[in-house]
């Protein structure tokens, strides 16, 4: 599967440059649907034409405050990710912290960027989060790894492992599952594939793989996940431009 999404991969990167327009309406929809789902796997009730309105600044009936500002945030969180993959930059703490800011900004500014000073549970999984107290070190290390060990993987399982490996830590009270979103993406965009949107129907799906990952340490379910949602993606890519 790997071998037939690098293939389609290829396929897309010999159409390059993609029409204007094409490209125009990918990106428009890329921009609505990544915050709608990613925000939506953790309990947004805006649906994705209130998120394209939200994203226009028009105010949704009926709508919190805090989710008109999870679309805004996280659509500001994909601008600068792609501005990180744009400038080589490496995934640091700095930027991951950088990322958070940006998801909880005018949410909790007391949480944002700032590594968790309590210990917590993860609500319907079975692996228990690390102590505080680890988490600077644990950061540090995780930073460290991926930075070694994803030139020798390919993109697909660096993704996967990058996206499960902080979860596991879980460094911040909240917003780490978009942030992590966001990390699997910055690590395909870098590497010249298209960013992936898990979407809150597989919601199910993608919770339960990362729970099998951090209580057994197998990450064949969860990496498929991306995988499958990866080579849908190149299709659809491929279909548009013809």
């Amino acid at each position: 599967m790997l071998e037939q999404i690098d293939h389609k991969k290829s396929m897309l990167d010999r159409k390059r440059p993609l029409p204007v327009h094409t490209l125009r309406s990918i990106r428009e929809h890329l921009i609505v649907s990544w915050p709608y789902h990613s925000n939506a796997i953790e309990g947004n009730t805006l649906t994705l034409s209130e998120t394209k309105v939200a994203l226009e600044g028009i105010t949704v009936g009926g709508k919190t405050i805090q989710e008109h500002l999870e679309a805004i945030n996280h659509k500001e969180a994909i601008l600068y990710v792609e501005e990180i993959v744009q400038r080589r930059e490496p995934l640091s703490e700095w930027q991951i912290k950088n990322i958070h800011r940006l998801i909880l900004k005018g949410i909790h500014d007391e949480y944002s960027g700032i590594y968790r000073r309590e210990n917590v549970l993860i609500s319907g999984a079975r692996h228990i989060p690390p102590d505080a107290l680890q988490i600077p070190l644990l950061m540090e290390q995780f930073v460290s790894r991926i930075e070694k060990e994803s030139a020798d993987l390919h993109p697909v399982a660096g993704a996967s492992i990058i996206h499960s490996d902080f979860v596991k830590i879980h460094p911040f009270i909240e917003g780490n599952g978009r942030t992590a979103r966001l990390m699997l993406n910055f690590e395909l965009m870098k590497n010249g594939y298209p960013p992936i949107v898990i979407e809150k129907e597989q919601r199910a799906e993608y919770y339960s793989a990362l729970d099998e990952a951090h209580t057994t340490g197998d990450l064949t379910s969860f990496t498929e996940l991306v995988r499958d949602t990866l080579d849908r993606t190149l299709d659809r890519y491929l279909k548009l431009i013809g």
